[in-house]
């Protein structure tokens, strides 16, 4: 009896796994599609988020969880360096160097342009040691055109001196009678002025200021904005000793002057 309900009960197992199967099928094969797609879209949302974080790394840290915030640093940008600014530029004009013409001259031989030349020189070294720039241009330089007017320093400082005569002592200072800034001009000039006649004892000689200084040729050669002015520093007669033994002191005296003009000093 047994032996007899085997076989029909496998056949009715065999029978509703065979109805069964045409179903399975049915929704097996589009999950197996699904599953395929939903894999596909994974990977490349995958690839998309790893180009993402190598081009924009800053922004999508920025998104993240707080765990890829820590873990992942921004990075940084170098600053941007500053531009140190350059110190003031400050030209002399050692009066006529460069050229033919020496000057006035005395019997002896003693020249205005090697007295201009070498005040100009020990007041270049001074300035410099203080930290400006300085030019020292001849008295026909190149850089001065009244073509051009593009030189433009911060002060600007022809240095002459007086004919070889006896009946005068003193020195003067002078700017362009048609100067283009003459607030500026003047206070340069009594910067000058004021430091000069203390390193030098000298007297101020006023009386002998002539239009051979205040239209100064290179006065009009240099920038109209910049502040320029003429020195004589003494007459080679009268002056002689302190012309030719107290240079240094004549450099100082033109050094303190402008360097007080450019501290923005009113030398009242």
């Amino acid at each position: 009896m047994m032996d007899d309900q085997r076989p029909i009960a496998r056949r009715h197992r065999q029978t509703r796994v065979d109805s069964a199967s045409p179903f399975r099928r049915a929704w097996l094969k589009p999950l197996g599609r699904v599953s395929l797609i939903a894999g596909i879209t994974a990977l490349l949302l995958g690839t998309v988020s790893l180009v993402a974080l190598w081009q924009r790394p800053a922004q999508v840290i920025a998104m993240a969880p707080a765990p890829l915030q820590t873990f992942i640093p921004a990075p940084t940008r170098a600053p941007t360096p500053t531009p140190t600014p350059l110190p003031p530029l400050v030209g002399l004009v050692a009066g006529h160097s460069g050229g033919e013409d020496p000057g006035a001259i005395c019997p002896d031989g003693l020249r205005e342009v090697d007295i201009t030349t070498e005040v100009a020189q020990r007041a270049k070294r001074m300035l410099e040691a203080r930290g400006y720039r300085v030019d020292i241009l001849a008295e026909f330089d190149s850089r001065l055109s009244a073509t051009r007017r593009d030189y433009a320093p911060q002060a600007f400082l022809a240095i002459h001196a007086d004919s070889c005569v006896y009946y005068a002592s003193g020195y003067k200072v002078a700017r362009a009678s048609n100067s283009a800034s003459p607030q500026e001009d003047d206070r340069l000039v009594r910067c000058v002025s004021s430091s000069y006649a203390a390193a030098s004892q000298l007297p101020f000689h006023e009386g002998s200021i002539t239009t051979a200084m205040t239209l100064y040729h290179n006065l009009m050669k240099i920038h109209p904005q910049s502040p320029g002015a003429i020195i004589e520093l003494g007459f080679l007669g009268s002056d002689r000793a302190i012309l030719v033994n107290q240079r240094e002191q004549l450099a100082l005296g033109i050094v303190n002057g402008i360097e007080r003009f450019l501290q923005g000093s009113e030398c009242r």
